[in-house]
């Protein structure tokens, strides 16, 4: 399931992430969401956490290929910051080090550093 987080400072977007990950996460959340941030002229400041990931159902994996190319190939130069927080280790490395692949500028947060991430994408 993916939601998204509504404490999150002026300007940014916040999702959690956590259990089971469906394709309908990100045609009824996370697609809407940034597009409508994109519409409003708004440049992409954007805090993901990452919980206990039970699955990614195969239609996830195809939707957010999707959104990568639409988003992250498309509106390139939309993207300002992402933070990813997580206390998945596996994931926080791939992060790390794919980051050069993620639009702006992407940093890896602990779920303790929650707060500075978001301080940090509203930056």
């Amino acid at each position: 399931m993916i939601e998204r987080l509504d404490d999150m400072p002026a300007g940014t977007l916040g999702f959690r992430a956590k259990g089971e990950i469906e394709r309908e996460d990100y045609e009824k959340v996370l697609v809407p969401e940034l597009h409508r941030a994109l519409e409003n002229g708004g440049k992409l400041r954007t805090l993901y956490v990452i919980e206990d990931l039970d699955e990614i159902e195969a239609g996830a994996l195809w939707a957010d290929s999707k959104l990568g190319f639409d988003l992250g190939v498309r509106h390139h130069g939309a993207w300002e910051r992402s933070a990813i927080v997580t206390d998945i280790a596996w994931m926080a490395r791939a992060t790390k080090l794919f980051a050069w692949m993620i639009p702006g500028e992407a940093r890896v947060f602990t779920l303790a550093e929650l707060e500075q991430a978001k301080a940090w994408v509203a930056g």
